[in-house]
């Protein structure tokens, strides 16, 4: 029998979404976005307060992807996690990355709950995924 880790059967998904995309190329949000684009993932941003972040139509939440994803990356507050975990739950998607400051015990708790594959509290996906910073 073999068993895969939660970050294997992570990125075995298609398609992902970044809640918590940000426009500023400094912030996490907007790097672990670029790293999936690196790998040439489908990846679709979250972010209430833009349009587009890096050439790709950014959604205001969860609810309005055009399509379903197969895992979220989270680079929120805590309290902000715990809302967008409650959506996952609801919207079906079965794969959540906290990035490392996004982690609350309560969400962590509810997605495990609702059977849902957690990475929460261990490696960043820009080290898993090997993000490299482009100089533009």
């Amino acid at each position: 029998m073999t068993t895969s880790s939660p970050i294997d059967t992570f990125l075995r998904g298609q398609r992902f979404a970044v809640v918590g995309a940000s426009v500023n190329r400094e912030k996490y949000g907007n790097k672990t976005l670029r790293a999936y684009q690196q790998q040439q993932l489908e990846v679709f941003p979250i972010n209430p307060r833009a349009d587009e972040v890096e050439g790709l139509v950014a959604y205001a939440g969860l609810e309005d992807l055009p399509v379903t994803v197969d895992g979220i990356s989270i680079i929120t507050p805590p309290a902000v996690t715990e809302k967008v975990v409650d959506q996952a739950i609801e919207l079906g998607i079965r794969n959540i990355w906290m990035q490392p400051g996004a982690e609350s015990p309560a969400a962590i708790e509810r997605a495990e709950a609702a059977g849902i594959n957690v990475i929460a509290g261990g490696p960043c996906l820009l080290v898993v995924l090997q993000f490299r910073e482009d100089h533009d």
